[in-house]
């Protein structure tokens, strides 16, 4: 390998784990109550509703179908990570079609 790949891959390593340490050194700054405690504990929904957004928009009759599928898994469970690695699966299998 080349040592700038060598060199970048380390790079984004190190700043992964500043990221992380940075987080979770803030994270006990953070309001366990309130207002600003629940609008947090949203926040990862948000953030995947506006990843998942923009690719339904241009997506295909495939995407449409999977993110039904997700959404229905998800009305029933308790977490996401079920409904996202079936949507995952649907996705793939129905873009074989």
């Amino acid at each position: 390998m080349r040592t700038e790949l060598i060199l970048l891959f380390v790079a984004m390593g190190a700043i992964n784990y500043g990221v992380r340490a940075a987080g979770m050194l803030v994270g006990e700054l953070l309001p366990k109550e309130g207002r600003l405690a629940a609008a947090l504990a949203q926040l990862p929904a948000a953030i995947l509703i506006a990843l998942v957004a923009p690719l339904l928009l241009h997506g295909s009759w495939a995407e449409w179908i999977a993110a039904a599928i997700v959404a229905a898994l998800a009305s029933r469970s308790e977490g996401l990570l079920l409904p996202l690695a079936v949507g995952v699966i649907a996705v793939a299998l129905l873009r074989l079609i």
